[in-house]
């Protein structure tokens, strides 16, 4: 244990221009600490089979958390070709304030939501939630206003603004940065997933012909499955690699080194007064922040209104249903190809993330050009617009490998999640009641939007990579080896040092 407190004392000199950061301060140690040893050299063939236990246990219940909240959270897209807006009287833009208060509630939780996954049970706190939305869900069919299914709508985006921030702290505590591109885009693309389940289940629904309304089935069938899911979740994550029952006491202390290496920690429920300063002060925070205003304007075609757009370009009701498919299959394609490119080859998201970004501006451009009698031709330009899920659930990684010190890293990816519900709110206002079913003025903003993500990406890949460089031409300035280096980065992560501070940290590209 000599050689860890040596490592403890070089971060506290390191350290010493922030006295309530220092490795002897309350909290400083990772939650996970007792399992760590800087001297523990873990066999490779056992951090294999420990991966493969997390991966059989943790990752299916990631899939089926995101596949629900993205069928619930689209429900009322599959609901509005059966008459949602007659059976709650809608009227106007009324429609389109729905998909933007939903995301009003995303806004408002964000911050509320990280603190208390900071301080409570991550796992818990986010199965309850899971209960909660699958109850508002279950309960949409009694709204017979706008008022009532507004109300319903907020506190759905207030319960489902856990998850999206929540995985992406778990994700950094059970994967290695190498690791994670491709169990992130694997859980990501239960979105493309579920919007091929949830065609088929409204073209299902589209054949019953007695009982209660169309559009009332599917939120019932939503809320119900939700529901069931809750509990599964409740019963089986784990919060933390210390307190998972699937892997034995030895097990534990590997999965908690595997995820050493990231140099950041797996979780501290102090918070740190000094990290808000340090978040705010990050150039990534602000560019991240505007990437995902620029990233999620587009998305309300594919959230909201993809029914709607298909009834526009001449397809019967049923039709739109199963047409949303392909481009389902698209988003599958692209998030599994670009994770694995990104898990295969170091330094490979920014570019995949631009790569993604290219192939939606040109769709974008098609649907702005193409005239409206090109109803083929639109509709493969909507499917590949589909791409844009590459670059933001790439976003998230760069979040979960590129943000060190725990109360940093909920700030940030809060953050990114407030200027996703700055995106999803502005996007649907683009589609005005006035101009459907052509929607001209929104697939401009859609255009714009992808356009202005790509030259952010851009900006954020320069940033870090001029960092890297910098640290690079320190550590040979000062003698330092790479194995040092390393070793103290790690040691300084497990204190809850942030990645601006632990000039051993090296940003994932």
């Amino acid at each position: 244990m000599s050689e860890k407190v040596d490592h403890v004392a070089a971060s506290d000199v390191e350290a010493d221009h922030h006295p309530d950061k220092t490795s002897t301060a309350p909290g400083a140690l990772d939650d996970t600490y007792a399992l760590y040893s800087a001297d523990d050299v873990i066999d490779p063939e056992e951090a294999r089979r420990v991966l493969h236990k997390i991966d059989w246990h943790i990752l299916p219940l990631l899939c089926g958390t995101y596949l629900m909240q993205y069928l619930d959270k689209s429900s009322i897209n599959f609901a509005s070709v059966f008459h949602l807006q007659e059976g709650t009287h809608l009227h106007g833009q009324q429609y389109a304030w729905l998909s933007s208060i939903f995301y009003f509630g995303y806004l408002v939780a964000q911050y509320p939501a990280g603190y208390a996954m900071q301080r409570l049970p991550i796992a818990k706190f986010i199965g309850v939630t899971i209960l909660t939305w699958g109850m508002l869900i279950i309960t949409t069919p009694a709204c017979k206003n706008f008022a009532g299914i507004a109300t319903n709508r907020f506190l759905l985006g207030v319960t489902e603004a856990v998850v999206n921030p929540g995985f992406v702290l778990v994700l950094s505590s059970w994967w290695t940065q190498a690791e994670q591109p491709i169990r992130l885009v694997t859980y990501y693309c239960m979105n493309g997933v579920a919007g091929i389940i949830g065609g088929l289940l409204g073209y299902a629904v589209g054949h019953i012909t007695t009982g209660l309304q169309q559009w009332q089935y599917v939120f019932l069938i939503f809320g119900s499955i939700s529901i069931a899911w809750s509990v599964v979740f409740l019963l089986f994550m784990p919060d933390l690699p210390s307190s998972t029952r699937f892997l034995s006491q030895r097990e534990k202390v590997v999965a908690v080194e595997r995820v050493a290496a990231n140099r950041q920690g797996v979780k501290n429920k102090t918070f740190q007064q000094y990290q808000v300063w340090q978040f705010a002060k990050d150039p990534k925070t602000w560019i991240l922040f505007f990437m995902s205003i620029a990233a999620q304007i587009p998305n309300a075609a594919q959230g909201s209104f993809t029914s709607l757009i298909l009834k526009g370009f001449g397809f019967t009701t049923l039709q739109t249903q199963y047409y949303q498919m392909p481009g389902n299959a698209v988003q599958i394609i692209s998030l599994l190809l670009s994770g694995w490119i990104s898990s295969r080859w170091p330094n490979m998201r920014c570019v995949c993330m631009i790569v993604g970004n290219v192939i939606c501006i040109a769709a974008a451009a098609a649907l702005v050009a193409l005239p409206t009698d090109a109803k083929w031709g639109r509709l493969v330009s909507l499917w590949l617009c589909s791409c844009q899920s590459v670059g933001f659930a790439l976003s998230l990684t760069l979040v979960s490998s590129n943000v060190a010190g725990y109360t940093k890293k909920q700030l940030t990816g809060a953050a990114l999640f407030v200027g996703y519900c700055v995106g999803n709110i502005i996007g649907p206002q683009t589609f005005r009641d006035k101009e459907a079913p052509l929607y001209h003025s929104a697939y401009i903003a859609i255009l714009v939007g992808y356009t202005a993500k790509t030259v952010l990406v851009g900006v954020l890949y320069f940033y870090m990579w001029s960092v890297n460089k910098a640290r690079d031409r320190a550590a040979a300035a000062d003698g330092l080896s790479s194995a040092v280096d390393e070793k103290q980065a790690i040691e300084n992560g497990m204190h809850d040092m942030t990645e601006l501070d632990n000039k051993g940290f090296r940003y994932v590209l």
